[in-house]
C-alpha cells in the first residue's frame, strides 16, 4: 500500500510539471499600455497588395497619419488621380483601421503631381481639391481657402496634450537644383536666400504654430526628410538655409518635445543630431514604405542615424508615456514585427 502511495504521489507531480507555463513567454505583441498612440506610413502603391493595414490595426492606434504617397499617381490628368484614390478606398485593411479613428495627411510628388514636384506644377490646385475631397475636409475649413494643404491637430488626453503640425513641402517649394552628369548625386543644395521649401505664408504659420503651442509633445510631419541630407536625393538639405531656419523655429518657440516624422525614400531610418540651445535631441523618424521598398539598398552616408536602415516594408508607431515624459518609436513590419526601435525621453 505504501508503494503504491508513493507511486501514485510521483506520477501526479509529473503531469504538474509537465502542465507547467514556462516562466518565460514570448509574445508578437503584447498589449498596448500607452497613454496614446500614433501609426504612420508612406509610399502605397494602391494597385498593389496592401498588406500591413491589418497589422497596423493590431496595435489599436489611436490616430493614422500620411507622410505622402498615399497614392500614386504621376499625373496631370484629375481624372485619372482620382480614380486612384478611390482605388485606395477599396484596400479593405485601410477602410477598417481609418473607419473609427481620426487621419491627418500631406501629401509627396506621387500624389501631387510628377516625379520630383514642387511648385512649378501647373495643375496643384486642381490636385489640392481632389486630396482635401477625399480626406473629407469640411467644405468650410480654412484650408479650402489657403494655398497649399498644411494644417495641424491637437489631442487632448486625460494625461496631456500631444500637437501634429503637418507640413506641405511641394506646393510652394522651389525648384530643384540638377547635379550634373559626373555627380554621383541627383540634386545639388540651393542656396540662394529666395530658394524655400515651405514658402513665405507657410513659414510664418508653421513658426506660429509652434510658438503657441502649449502641447507635451509636438511632431512636425514631413513627407521628405530633414536631418539626413548627404544622399542627393530628395532632402530638406537641398535647402540648406531652411534646415537651419527649422532648427532655429524650434529653439526660438521653446515648445516641448519637438520631433519629425518624414518618408518618401522607400527605407526607414531614425536620424537623430544634438543642436545647441535645445535641451533635448532632435529626431527625424522615416518610415517608408507600405508597399514597397528599396530592397537592394547596400549603403548610404547619413551621418545622424541611429542604428541601421530598414530596407523592407515597413510603418511607424509612436507611443506615448505622459508620465515618463517619452516616446517609444517603433519600425515594425510583416507580422507586426518590430525591426527596429528607439525611446526618447523629454524634459
Amino acid at each position: 500500500m505504501k508503494n503504491t502511495t508513493i507511486l501514485l504521489s510521483v506520477l501526479l507531480l509529473i503531469n504538474f510539471y509537465s502542465c507547467k507555463v514556462p516562466a518565460t513567454i514570448t509574445t508578437k505583441n503584447t498589449k498596448n499600455t500607452a497613454d496614446f498612440t500614433i501609426a504612420f506610413g508612406s509610399c502605397n502603391k494602391q494597385y498593389k497588395p496592401n498588406i500591413l493595414w491589418k497589422e497596423i490595426k493590431k496595435n489599436n492606434p489611436d490616430v493614422w497619419i500620411w507622410g505622402g504617397d498615399n497614392i500614386y499617381s504621376d499625373t496631370d490628368d484629375m481624372a485619372k488621380m482620382k480614380r486612384d484614390y478611390n482605388a485606395l478606398t477599396q484596400q479593405k485593411g485601410y477602410a477598417e483601421l481609418t473607419k473609427n479613428i481620426p487621419v491627418l495627411a500631406t501629401w509627396d510628388d506621387h500624389d501631387y503631381g510628377f516625379n520630383d514636384s514642387g511648385v512649378e506644377f501647373h495643375k496643384k490646385d486642381s490636385a489640392q481639391t481632389l486630396f482635401l475631397d477625399f480626406f473629407k475636409v469640411d467644405k468650410n475649413s480654412p484650408r479650402r481657402k489657403q494655398e497649399g494643404i498644411y494644417t495641424s491637430k491637437e489631442f487632448t488626453t486625460t494625461k496631456g496634450l500631444i500637437k501634429v503640425i503637418v507640413l506641405d513641402t511641394r506646393y510652394f517649394r522651389t525648384a530643384l537644383l540638377r547635379a550634373t552628369k559626373e555627380s554621383k548625386k541627383r540634386y545639388l543644395p540651393n542656396t540662394d536666400v529666395n530658394s524655400s521649401v515651405l514658402g513665405a505664408a507657410q513659414w510664418s504659420w508653421f513658426q506660429k504654430e509652434l510658438n503657441t503651442s502649449k502641447a507635451d509633445f509636438n511632431i512636425i510631419v514631413s513627407s521628405i526628410q530633414i536631418l539626413s541630407t548627404e544622399h542627393g536625393f530628395e532632402t530638406w538639405g537641398n535647402f540648406p538655409n531652411d534646415v537651419v531656419k527649422l532648427k532655429n523655429s524650434i529653439i526660438n518657440s521653446e515648445a516641448k518635445g519637438v520631433f519629425m516624422l518624414s518618408g518618401d525614400r522607400h527605407l526607414s531610418e531614425f536620424s537623430k543630431t544634438t543642436v545647441e540651445n535645445l535641451n533635448y535631441p532632435l529626431i527625424d523618424f522615416t518610415s517608408s514604405g507600405l508597399t514597397h521598398a528599396y530592397r537592394s539598398f547596400v549603403s548610404e552616408p547619413n551621418q545622424f542615424r541611429v542604428q541601421n536602415v530598414v530596407s523592407e516594408i515597413s510603418f511607424g508607431l509612436l507611443q506615448f508615456n505622459f508620465d515618463k515624459k517619452s516616446v517609444s518609436m517603433q519600425m515594425r513590419g510583416e507580422n507586426n514585427k518590430i525591426l527596429q526601435e528607439i525611446n526618447q525621453i523629454y524634459p
